[in-house]
């Protein structure tokens, strides 16, 4: 008896030690995108604070497939001791586990939400050859000829195709879905005209809208983005209570220790909140959050309900 209760002192003291000296190793942070999206830049603004306050290497890794389902996938079956990190997004949590017939994981049991890093509006952006100036124009000029105007998205169930088919259904328009492999081969057919509408995440396409290559119709957020002012919502635009906001954020194996959950979120939420990373996270049209794990599951429980029907009214489905 005595040499048993020798021996769980023992775990517990060594347990102990092991969270009082979180992180002694580097640690990685899986991105399920290819480096220069918004989940990227997120997730390398955050690499590069944590290694200044952690006193370890913070390094991030890209895995880009299947909407970010791979990256998950490696983050499920990763050691839960806080040296694996996942940025997490909107269709981890709230649109894959409805779009696809089964997951090879669990996203409520085997990924433990952290914090939120931002909250990521779309901008409607159309080809400048398109005779309309603003989102009721457009909505007039679509139902005018329905059924002929084709927009373009990264792929079925991203949420840049579920954010237009979400303004379609709301709008009451028919438009025509065209997939694409990812934003940048998007961007390319919308740029050559044929495809004539996108909702895209502002970091890759203002810089087209300020050379003239694109229109900027309006934003998909609830209220307008403090640095894009002059983009005014889809909601005042005449689609009243339009919402559609995606979210970066980043996770950790289900079974990561409390203790090591909220270390990281601390930390993450002081440097979201670093004059210079906050600067350049409203710059690139991303609101920094932070929020504590508690407040990230209840979002994320609201977008699920939001982003459910959304998939449900789009018959988008991935077997």
């Amino acid at each position: 008896m005595r040499i048993f209760a020798t021996f769980v002192l023992t775990l517990l003291v060594a347990a102990l030690a092991s969270a009082q000296t979180f992180p002694n190793k580097p640690i990685r942070i899986l991105v399920g995108f290819a480096a220069g999206g918004s989940t990227d830049i997120v997730a390398r603004l955050v690499a590069q604070e944590l290694t200044k306050s952690l006193g370890q290497q913070v390094l991030v890794d890209n895995r880009p497939g299947a909407g970010g389902n791979i990256a998950a996938e490696l983050t499920a079956r990763a050691a839960p001791d806080g040296y694996t990190l996942f940025a997490c997004t909107t269709g981890v949590f709230a649109i894959q586990p409805y779009l696809y017939a089964k997951l090879s994981y669990d996203p409520d049991k085997d990924i433990a939400p952290v914090t939120q890093t931002g909250s990521l509006p779309y901008i409607v952006v159309v080809h400048p050859s398109l005779p309309v100036s603003n989102i009721r124009e457009f909505v007039g000029f679509v139902k005018g000829r329905p059924g002929q105007i084709n927009y373009a998205s990264s792929g079925v169930g991203t949420a840049s195709h579920l954010s237009a088919a979400y303004f379609a259904s709301a709008a009451g328009i028919n438009m025509v879905h065209v997939p694409y492999k990812g934003t940048g081969n998007a961007m390319g057919d919308l740029l050559a005209g044929q495809v004539v509408m996108m909702f895209d995440q502002p970091v890759s396409s203002l810089p087209l809208v300020k050379s003239g290559k694109l229109k900027v119709l309006g934003i998909s957020s609830a209220k307008r983005f403090p640095t894009l002012k002059d983009i005014p919502t889809i909601a005042e635009q005449g689609v009243p209570g339009f919402d559609a906001v995606s979210f970066a954020g980043i996770c950790a194996p289900g079974a990561t220790p409390k203790e090591t959950v909220a270390k990281l979120q601390s930390e993450i939420a002081k440097g979201l909140q670093v004059a210079d990373i906050k600067e350049r996270l409203l710059r690139d049209g991303i609101e920094p959050v932070g929020s504590t794990p508690a407040e990230f599951v209840q979002f994320i429980e609201r977008e699920k309900v939001k982003w459910s029907k959304v998939v449900k009214d789009s018959g988008a489905r991935v077997d």
